[in-house]
């Protein structure tokens, strides 16, 4: 009596363990938190639940003509064919069908292309392998990169909670706002995009499409590039922040305040640590993905930076090849990505990293000469 008890108990707990996994266990789009993607979320519901009653129609049909017809029980198969009326009216009702789901689905569609009348607009630009937001509105500029750490990546440590859905720096906007997104690519085709907010659109170099969301909740929406795009398709997350408007106005001002001290870095002169501290995180967020972390590259893929003739060349031949990077490959040119103080970080600790001794180094105001074209003659102080 006991052994049964136990077991009893043992069946009651495996029930409400399953009962409690398959309570979270739901297949369908994530909650929506836009208009359109509320519209999104009731037509896929109900292309859902006509899909499934023509399942039922058809091999309810079908199975109800197999058990009851069979030869087993006597049953003696019709000869005939052309019927006018059969024909009419399997033609006719998948019509009605087809109508029936094609006026809500217009219906979405046009309204998902009305961008008319924006609050904000949004430039974004597609990167191998990053996001560029700029506000056109705000005069703010910024790229958004994953912010996943590689040892996460890697293996070496427990995933996040965010795995491969985080970024260093979301894109914000306010609630209750039309935002109209002016989407394109600088390399090859992305696709921006936010099931939650029902935003979604390829992004091709040489072209501009646009989209729109209003976001109804204020919270964090997490997206991906869902085109895909060469080796880190997956590592190009998007993280959308709906704040208030007070709270917008602030990062608005703070995001100011942030690109006068950038444009500050730009005239200064740096001391070699500091260009060795800011360059590795640069690298890190910028060059890491392909040419990993300990500058050695993948084998036959990306080549290496320890102990290459780039890195151990001359300085302004290495400048360039950052400035305007290599037509034709995965090497992106940095100019329009990265600040004058970000590229002489980033070029001094190349050259002073890993199997790289070089002891030389680049100032701000040398990568402002270089985009000039006059990379070489920008370069010769600090190759001195």
């Amino acid at each position: 009596m006991k052994k049964m008890w136990q077991r009893a108990g043992m069946m009651g707990a495996a029930l409400a363990t399953s009962q409690a996994v398959l309570a979270d266990y739901a297949y369908n789009l994530p909650e929506p938190a836009s208009k359109v993607a509320q519209d999104v979320f009731d037509l896929h519901n109900l292309i859902m639940l006509v899909c499934l009653g023509i399942f039922i129609v058809v091999f309810g049909a079908m199975f109800y003509s197999l058990i009851k017809h069979r030869k087993s029980v006597g049953h003696q198969a019709a000869h005939f064919h052309e019927n006018t009326t059969v024909e009419i009216i399997w033609t006719v009702i998948p019509f009605i069908i087809l109508v029936g789901m094609a006026y809500p689905a217009a219906k979405v569609v046009v309204d998902m292309k009305d961008t008319s009348n924006p609050d904000l607009t949004i430039k974004v630009t597609g990167y191998q392998w990053k996001w560029g937001y700029d506000y056109l509105n705000e005069g703010v500029s910024f790229y958004s990169n994953l912010s996943t750490p590689r040892e996460q990546i890697q293996n070496t440590q427990p995933k996040g909670e965010h795995y491969l859905l985080e970024v260093d720096e979301p894109m914000v906007v306010p609630v209750g706002k039309r935002v109209r997104l002016l989407i394109t690519a600088n390399d090859v085709i992305h696709a921006w995009w936010v099931p939650a907010l029902g935003a979604k659109q390829d992004a091709i170099p040489g072209f501009i499409r646009d989209n729109w969301f209003k976001a109804d909740k204020i919270g964090t929406y997490r997206g991906q590039c869902v085109e895909l795009c060469g080796k880190d398709h997956g590592f190009m997350p998007i993280v959308v922040e709906v704040v208030s408007e007070e709270d917008y106005a602030a990062w608005v001002a703070k995001k100011k305040g942030t690109a006068a001290v950038a444009s500050a870095d730009n005239t200064k002169i740096f001391e070699m640590a500091d260009l060795m501290a800011r360059g590795e995180q640069v690298y890190q967020a910028n060059c890491a993905a392909c040419h990993q972390a300990d500058g050695m590259g993948l084998a036959g893929v990306f080549p290496a930076i320890s102990g290459s003739k780039a890195a151990n060349g001359p300085i302004g031949d290495h400048i360039a090849l950052v400035l305007n990077g290599v037509p034709g490959t995965a090497m992106s040119a940095f100019a329009g990505m990265l600040s004058d103080a970000d590229i002489a970080a980033v070029v001094t600790y190349q050259r002073n990293a890993w199997n790289n001794k070089m002891g030389d180094l680049a100032q701000p105001a040398e990568i402002a000469a270089a985009r000039g074209g006059d990379a070489a003659e920008a370069a010769a102080p600090a190759a001195q």
